[in-house]
């Protein structure tokens, strides 16, 4: 039954029967329309507050708990129920997978409705913890009061955060204390450089008057053991910032690559900024099987540097290679996979939108001494054409691994028009894949299937599938 309560219902008694989209629980109101809740888990029992209403779906939270899911565990997280990062640090890992699987396989088969093969298993990663190598923080002047803060009735005279985003709110950061995606020495730098900053009365960033000195900071870390720190600021106080340089260089002697960028435009991305070398080399290393990858400030790697690996050993498994092939590697960024693959190769042609990822790729080709890559630069629909295909032949296996939205038809119908005897799809939106593989299935039949958790902890999934020409 549901009750009116300032236009917005209650539902009792109602049970959690899934996960859904973005991480989200599902339940059934008594209407039978879907109810998405931000904080259960299935299994769960719960009271919902309808939070919106649509006229396919309610979204809402569970304000009373009934009964817990079996599937629940305890989340590691103080900061669990404000910061939104890790929504599915709720519950145990092996239900994640199950979830992640079940998302990609229902995805092809609703949404692409193509016959698949029963699944190789979802490849789990065997750090659920610590397994990030790349952090992005925001400082403010005005932090986010968790409800638990309100409600204490102290008096928080220190409104000054060095965390994350709030969910849906661009101009509000969560201050954290600890967080478990990014190994050590991560929590210390940071904890570190917000005291030192606030000791020292240096100005957090006001998003809203576009004023302070600290703005951004980044940490990355590597397989290799090097550390690289970005800060970025807002405001050119050569004085203070140097202070602050100084203290992370001489305080945490594990950075080998000090770095920051002054940054006065309307947002905090850094691509269009030129960033500054203050101490240490302006780059780190990514190691994988022998092959040695440069890491800039604004280089793209796959952030799961473990799960990366199993990730490339899949797709150069679906490949199939035996060293005789010509393959083409479609949104190659940086070239990883290109070269990944490229031993077992006779040539690969790696196609990318971003200039500097090219330029990334090419150098970390010949810093591996691999020369049978070659790496090509513009927008995909307009570069994968006939005059492609004319100038380098047809492929004998196509690897694309395109942005979350998928391919663009006319990559499509390209693949369709060249006909390669496989096509191996790396995706991280299997809803787009699904879209894709649909496509695609006038020509080609879905061989084999492979999800990869690549974030644990969250609802994000990577999937991997083999086409084979009809």
């Amino acid at each position: 039954m549901a009750r009116k309560k300032n236009a917005r219902q209650v539902f009792t008694q109602v049970e959690v029967i899934d996960a859904g989209a973005k991480g989200k629980a599902v339940a059934k109101a008594p209407d039978g329309r879907v109810i998405f809740i931000n904080n259960a888990v299935p299994g769960d029992i719960v009271d919902v507050q309808t939070l919106k209403k649509r006229k396919a779906y309610f979204e809402g939270s569970a304000i009373h708990f009934h009964r817990l899911s079996p599937k629940r565990t305890e989340p590691v997280c103080k900061h669990f129920d404000s910061c939104g990062g890790c929504k599915w640090q709720n519950m145990a890992y092996k239900y994640q997978l199950e979830y992640k699987e079940r998302e990609v396989l229902n995805n092809l088969t609703r949404l692409g409705k193509v016959q698949i093969p029963p699944t190789e298993g979802i490849t789990g990663s065997k750090e659920q913890y610590f397994y990030r190598n790349k952090m992005e923080f925001s400082f403010s002047d005005s932090k986010w009061l968790t409800l638990k803060q309100i409600q204490s009735g102290e008096e928080i005279t220190d409104r000054n955060a060095l965390g994350f985003h709030i969910p849906g709110m661009w101009d509000k950061i969560l201050d954290i204390d600890e967080c478990h995606l990014q190994r050590d020495p991560s929590n210390a730098i940071r904890n570190g450089i917000k005291e030192f900053a606030k000791a020292n009365d240096m100005a957090f960033f006001n998003t809203r008057n576009q004023e302070g000195l600290l703005r951004t900071l980044m940490i990355r870390t590597s397989s290799t053991g090097e550390v690289m720190v970005l800060i970025q600021f807002y405001e050119d106080d050569r004085a203070k910032r140097e202070l602050l340089l100084n203290y992370v260089k001489e305080t945490f002697t594990a950075v080998t690559s000090l770095l920051y960028v002054i940054n006065q435009k309307g947002n905090d991305t850094i691509y269009d900024q030129q960033v500054i070398c203050f101490a240490g080399k302006d780059n780190i290393f990514e190691e994988m099987e022998g092959l040695k990858f440069k890491i800039n400030a604004k280089s793209f790697y796959q952030t799961n540097s473990a799960q990366a690996y199993e990730l490339y050993k899949i797709t150069r498994d679906f490949a199939g290679l035996t060293g005789n092939e010509k393959v083409f590697d479609l949104y190659t960024g940086t070239g990883t996979i290109a070269q990944f693959v490229a031993r077992q190769a006779k040539k690969v042609i790696g196609v990318e939108a971003v200039p500097d990822a090219i330029f990334a790729a090419r150098e970390n080709a010949q810093l591996n001494g691999i020369d049978n890559v070659e790496f090509y630069v513009g927008d995909m629909k307009n570069v994968f054409n006939d005059v492609f295909i004319a100038t380098h032949g047809k492929p004998d296996v196509v690897i694309t691994d395109p942005p979350r939205d998928g391919m663009h038809k006319d990559v499509v119908a390209q693949l369709l028009k060249i006909g390669a005897p496989k096509i191996v799809y790396v995706s991280c939106n299997s809803a787009t894949q699904a879209r894709d593989l649909a496509m695609l299935d006038e020509m080609y039949a879905v061989a084999r299937v492979r999800p990869v958790d690549m974030f644990p902890q969250t609802h994000h999934v990577e999937n991997v599938v083999l086409l084979t020409k009809r």
